[in-house]
């Protein structure tokens, strides 16, 4: 290890000519996305690795700046890092290219392993596709744990949490899932007393305010003009791509948490089945990079809505990562003042308990009751879940010892 002091990194707020390539941020992001396993929180360790202490495009205070941000906005805030990260090395140019990088290898795989279901009929039934339906419950259920500890510290959030579940199960839609997060903000508002946050330096990803405001405005208006454009027209693909922006666009923590608002969208008017749809969550468990391209996956496997195949997949694709995009490179001018308001920041954490209460009842219907059949099915599953909480076990060898022990299973 060296022993000089490091040169001084590059921020985010850097004017004149971006410091880096596009091309060399998209080689760097595909390495990653071919390689990045275990989910936003390893996602966001990777990169400080990379970028902080290997790369030095910036120091540890603006990564931190730029995580707090992306954890406070709805969305994939592993890949809104990335996405963030790319614009100020390289621009708008670098900021698609981050995603590029980071997203394509794992929608690649989603879509191959639907156009495959499609293929050949059986795979949809085998017993290792099972076993990725066992694996998911290990894997929500994992995530259920470990975010109720970090977002459900006192009994104020937990109550919430418990009472949106509660709200969840008992009307089995969107709309609840909708008015559980709109209580958890009015709760955690009115309610829930948080310590004063440490003053945020100012970093804007080289974007002005209004710069930011024009890309908040088209967010927001996408957000009310597709379900009204997909009323007024009746388009079944309209209605599609305005369902999966709204998932991606009103998502609070993480990727596990699109699955309700996903599974409530395209299971209910009978686009895909339930159980393929859990089968191909299972999946998405087994690949590198962002849980959001599930989406990919779901566009590729219903071809009454958008045609199915390699133009759904990228289509869906598009529409779960577009209001991430808009929502973090419109934020970054703003977020330094934002986030000192404590109205905000106690609304965010009544939301965040909602959310856990939401995944929870989404662990029950559809996750447990579409891949729990026996009792082998049930120690498959706890044993996935103990290697993943106490083995350490990294995910891809779990979901592929779980497609294993499906497959013996089936054959016993």
């Amino acid at each position: 290890m060296p022993t000089h002091s490091p040169e001084p990194a590059d921020s985010l707020a850097g004017s004149g000519a971006p410091p880096g390539s596009a091309w060399e941020v998209f080689g760097v992001f595909l390495r990653l996305g071919l390689s990045a396993f275990g989910g936003p929180v390893a996602h966001l360790g990777y990169f400080r690795a990379e970028f902080v202490q290997r790369r030095r495009w910036l120091d540890d205070a603006a990564y931190s700046d730029l995580v707090a941000l992306c954890q406070f906005l709805p969305g994939p805030a592993s890949s809104q890092v990335g996405m963030a990260l790319g614009l100020g090395r390289a621009g708008w140019r670098g900021a698609l290219a981050a995603w590029l990088g980071f997203t394509l290898p794992s929608a690649c795989a989603l879509i191959l392993f639907a156009l495959g279901v499609q293929r050949w009929t059986g795979l949809a039934t085998s017993g290792a596709v099972h076993g990725l339906k066992i694996a998911a419950v290990a894997v929500v259920a994992q995530a259920v744990l470990g975010m109720g500890r970090s977002l459900c510290p006192d009994w104020p959030r937990a109550g919430l949490a418990v009472v949106a579940a509660l709200i969840v199960l008992a009307v089995p839609s969107a709309g609840a899932q909708w008015l559980a997060w709109g209580l958890g903000a009015l709760v955690g508002w009115r309610v829930l007393a948080l310590p004063a946050p440490a003053p945020a330096p100012h970093r804007d990803g080289g974007l002005g305010r209004r710069g930011g405001a024009w890309l908040l405005l088209l967010f927001a208006t996408l957000l009310v003009l597709l379900p009204l454009l997909a009323a007024f027209t009746g388009s079944t693909w309209v209605r599609a791509v305005a369902v999966v922006y709204q998932a991606g666009a009103l998502v609070f923590g993480g990727g596990h948490v699109v699955l309700p608002l996903l599974q409530a969208g395209v299971v209910a008017p009978g686009w895909i089945d339930n159980a393929s749809f859990v089968a191909g969550y299972g999946a998405a468990q087994a690949v590198p990079g962002p849980l959001f391209t599930f989406a990919a996956y779901l566009g590729a496997a219903m071809p009454a809505v958008l045609g199915g195949g390699w133009a759904g997949g990228l289509a869906l694709l598009l529409a779960i990562f577009a209001p991430a995009a808009l929502l973090v490179l419109g934020a970054l001018p703003f977020w330094a003042s934002l986030c000192q308001h404590g109205a905000v920041r106690r609304a965010l954490a009544g939301v965040n308990a909602a959310v856990v209460g939401v995944l929870g009842a989404a662990l029950y219907d559809p996750v447990w009751t579409s891949a729990i059949q026996s009792r082998g099915d049930v120690a498959l599953a706890l044993g996935v879940f103990g290697l993943l909480l106490h083995g350490r076990c990294p995910p891809v060898l779990a979901v592929g010892l779980a497609a294993l022990g499906g497959w013996w299973l089936a054959g016993r």
